[in-house]
């Protein structure tokens, strides 16, 4: 308890965020905060060179001070250099100065499905569904092809601008290569969603489908129920789903559960 009153306090301390219309790096203004994440602090800048909107991630004094913590932001970088997809915003600028570590990035200006859904009360049919799950399939499986896994595709990081969908936040994100260490106290979801395989995204993009499904569900009584039961769905899309969710045996790639849901 100590220990997370002390953390806390150093982050109000040394996590200060950047004021408005400071000028970092000699280029960019700093217009707004757009969030404050574990690691991280985003803002919206403008880069007085372009002209252009663009966003600003700094990695958090607290967090530079440790191995993990600078490495998660870094491997960002490395990640975005290595994508180059369109549907993935690109890297501007990455640079340390006085005030820490940042990286500069494109500003992808749109809705996130959470606005959608919750903000917007934006609903979603079976079909749309399933258009939209196929989508974000193809778009995570070139990051499958080049070895990397996203594990954070949750509804804050996926995008709708101008009717495409683009994913965001890297942080997380790693090679299917790397070391997987995880804290075996976690909840058994965040466990799954965090695997170093690409059965952690297929099972991040069932609960995005969820929500989906979830947004025109209006509750009959007031019992409690599994969303098997509750969501007026067909069963094939609850097979598929309940396989994305490693209820049953999992999809152990992208094509396997594209292919399962483009036959409904």
């Amino acid at each position: 308890m100590i220990t997370e009153w002390w953390k806390g306090l150093q982050r109000l301390v040394y996590d200060r965020p950047l004021k408005a219309d400071f000028l970092i790096h000699g280029r960019y203004k700093i217009k707004e905060v757009l969030g404050m994440g574990s690691y991280g602090i985003t803002y919206i800048a403008v880069d007085i060179q372009t002209k252009e909107a663009i966003v600003l991630k700094q990695l958090r004094t607290t967090k530079a001070k440790t191995d993990s913590g600078l490495h998660s932001f870094q491997r960002e970088s490395q990640m975005l250099k290595a994508l180059q997809h369109q549907h993935v915003p690109k890297l501007l600028d990455e640079f340390q100065n006085e005030h820490g570590f940042f990286i500069a990035m494109e500003w992808i200006n749109g809705d996130t499905f959470e606005d959608l859904i919750f903000r917007d009360q934006k609903t979603y049919s079976e079909e749309e569904t399933i258009q939209l799950l196929v989508e974000l399939l193809n778009i995570v499986e070139n990051f499958h092809e080049k070895g990397i896994i996203h594990r954070d595709l949750r509804i804050p990081n996926i995008i709708l601008r101008d009717g495409k969908l683009h994913i965001i936040d890297f942080g997380l994100a790693c090679y299917v290569t790397d070391k997987e260490i995880q804290d075996p106290d976690d909840h058994p979801e965040k466990l799954r969603m965090r695997e170093i395989s690409v059965i952690s995204d297929l099972f991040a993009l069932g609960h995005f489908a969820l929500f989906l499904l979830y947004s025109s569900y209006e509750p009959q009584s007031r019992k409690e129920k599994s969303w098997e039961e509750e969501l007026d769905i067909s069963q094939s899309l609850k097979t598929i789903l309940r396989k994305m969710l490693q209820l049953d045996e999992p999809f152990h790639s992208v094509e396997k559960a594209r292919t399962a849901i483009t036959s409904i």
